[in-house]
C-alpha cells in the first residue's frame, strides 16, 4: 500500500492536475491523503469535487508545509509515502506501478524528475542527475533526487524537523536514507516538478537551511569542500549552458 500526501493552500490552479495524476494511477492499493491549510481561493471546491476518491481530507490552518506534512505522515497507513505537493504530479498513469515493479521489498525507490515552468512548458531533467546509486551520503554536493520522486518505507519515514522551513525535506530524505538497508533505482522519470516554490522565494535563507543540515550529517569541513565543489560545477555548468535551474 502506497499513501500519496498532498499538502496545498490557495493553488486552485495546480490542485485538480496534481489530484488527477494521482486518482487516475493503474496501481489500486493507494490512501490519497490531501492536506489543505485551510484555503480560501476555491481549492477546496476543486478537491470536493473528487471527494469520493480521497481517503481523508483535512482542511484547517498549519505552521507551514513541513507542519502540513506531518499531519498527513500521523495519519497515514501505508507501507509506504509519496509526497506529491500541489501543483505537482505522478509522471504517467501507470508510474507507480511501475516503481514497484522494479524490485521486490525495497526501503526506498527513487527516480527522474521532469521540471516545468508556470505555463506547464517542459525545462528538461533537472540539472542534478540522479546517481546510479543512492545512499544517506548522496546529497553532500546537493539535493539529486527531488522529494516528489522518492517513496520511502513508512516506518523509516520520521517527522520532518520543523527548526528547518525551506529544507527540511532534505534533512528527511538524508535520515530515511541512513536508516534504509534496499535502495532502489527506478530507472524512469517519475514525477513533474513545476519550478519556482518557496525554496526558489527564499533562495538564500534556504541556501543557509542546507548548509546546517549538510554539517549536522556530513560534518562542517567536509561541508565546506564539498560546497567548493558544488560551487565549481555550478560555474561550469552555467558557462556552458546559461542556466542554473535545479
Amino acid at each position: 500500500m502506497l499513501t500519496v500526501i498532498t499538502v496545498v493552500y490557495n493553488n486552485i490552479e495546480g490542485i485538480e492536475r496534481t489530484l488527477l495524476s494521482v486518482i487516475n494511477q493503474t496501481y489500486r492499493y493507494i490512501e490519497y491523503i490531501v492536506i489543505d491549510g485551510g484555503s480560501t481561493d476555491g481549492t477546496l471546491d476543486v478537491i470536493n469535487r473528487y471527494g469520493g476518491q480521497i481517503t481523508r481530507l483535512i482542511s484547517e490552518p498549519d505552521k507551514g508545509i513541513y507542519d502540513a506534512m506531518n499531519k498527513g505522515l500521523a495519519i497515514a497507513t501505508g507501507d509506504y509515502v509519496l509526497f506529491m505537493n500541489s501543483g505537482d504530479e505522478i509522471y504517467s498513469s501507470d508510474t507507480v506501478a511501475q516503481v514497484f515493479a522494479t524490485a521486490h521489498d525495497a526501503d526506498i525507490y527513487y527516480g527522474e524528475t521532469e521540471m516545468f515552468d508556470a505555463n506547464w512548458q517542459s525545462l528538461g531533467l533537472r540539472r542534478h542527475a540522479i546517481p546510479e546509486q543512492f545512499n544517506w551520503k548522496s546529497f553532500r554536493y546537493g539535493m539529486n533526487i527531488s522529494h516528489q520522486a522518492i517513496y520511502i518505507r513508512r516506518s523509516l519515514a520520521q517527522p520532518y524537523d520543523l527548526r528547518y522551513q525551506l529544507s527540511a525535506d532534505i534533512d528527511w530524505v538524508i535520515r530515511a536514507a541512513n536508516a534504509a538497508t534496499k535502495i532502489v533505482n527506478t530507472k524512469r522519470i517519475v514525477a513533474k516538478y513545476l519550478v519556482g516554490g518557496m525554496s526558489k522565494q527564499r533562495h538564500w535563507q534556504s541556501l543557509k537551511e542546507r548548509f546546517r543540515i549538510f554539517n549536522r550529517h556530513y560534518g562542517f569541513l567536509p561541508n565546506v569542500i564539498n560546497h567548493l565543489v558544488i560551487a565549481f560545477r555550478l560555474v561550469t555548468y552555467y558557462i556552458r549552458y546559461g542556466k542554473t535551474n535545479d
